[in-house]
């Protein structure tokens, strides 16, 4: 089997590289308290600008998809046997409201499926990242690398990431699963990561659409710790889909609650 090593250390010096152009952005950012999701700053497209360049010159004949319009890259095939999967600033209100609630995630698909996912968060200067058969591992600043593994905690003691929740609102996952604790956090990379990292039991996605670049690095990270990783109704999540889209939603778990959390969200819906 491939273990794609010259892959996962070329994604993690990518990342490090757009990590480190980010945290020269973020500290002279002006801070938009009030920003729309919907936002996008120019440090998105310089984030991604560098990142395709980066894994271009190493790749020249993979596939590029990203979140971004950027001339450069706009030409370039976006799907095929081997595709990598950008999203330059996830959780972009996190970064314009500076409240350090942003990653960088890089996946990297073969045959349509993840084999390589890195997620930095520079504000925290963490990264974690994977790949197929590696194992998933994470590291913060200088300190060397550990290994990561899901949680074994039942509905019991439930942790449950999800998106900021509007104020007197309750998200169809804390209703359906009844979590005893929430984290909350604009990062969707960054909440694959918390599942990951054992720091959280469930992360659900139960928008109605969003892209292949918004799961696809912390996908990889979730199942090398150990986890699972479907759509909302058990089945296995497909990449490379008309326009990026995801439409089935996600739901990410440490695989002991897993087909419990299924059955609740569906009875939910």
């Amino acid at each position: 089997m491939t273990d794609y090593q010259t892959e996962l250390v070329a994604a993690r010096e990518a990342a490090a590289r757009a990590s480190d152009l980010l945290c020269h952005a973020y500290e002279s950012f002006v801070a938009i308290p009030d920003a729309p999701v919907t936002i996008s700053t120019h440090a998105d497209k310089a984030s991604q600008e560098l990142i395709l360049g980066f894994l271009h010159d190493l790749f020249p004949a993979d596939a590029l998809c990203a979140e971004e319009s950027t001339p450069a890259f706009d030409a370039l095939p976006k799907t095929g046997r081997r595709a990598w999967v950008v999203d330059p600033i996830d959780g972009t209100r996190g970064f314009a409201k500076k409240v350090g609630q942003f990653s960088v995630m890089i996946g990297f698909l073969v045959d349509g499926h993840p084999v390589v996912g890195v997620v930095t968060e520079p504000a925290q200067h963490r990264t974690t990242f994977a790949s197929l058969g590696g194992g998933c591992w994470t590291h913060t600043a200088a300190a060397e690398p550990s290994r990561c593994t899901v949680s074994v905690r039942g509905f019991n003691e439930l942790v449950l990431a999800q998106s900021w929740s509007k104020t007197g609102m309750s998200p169809k996952p804390v209703q359906a699963l009844t979590p005893v604790r929430v984290i909350e956090t604009y990062s969707g990379g960054v909440k694959l990561a918390h599942v990951a990292r054992g720091e959280a039991d469930v992360y659900a996605n139960t928008y109605e659409a969003f892209a292949d670049w918004d799961i696809c690095a912390g996908h990889l990270l979730v199942t090398e710790a150990g986890g699972t990783v479907t759509d909302l109704r058990g089945n296995a999540i497909a990449y490379q889909g008309e326009n990026f889209k995801q439409t089935r939603g996600l739901i990410a778990t440490n695989g002991v609650v897993h087909a419990e959390a299924v059955k609740r969200l569906a009875a939910l819906a």
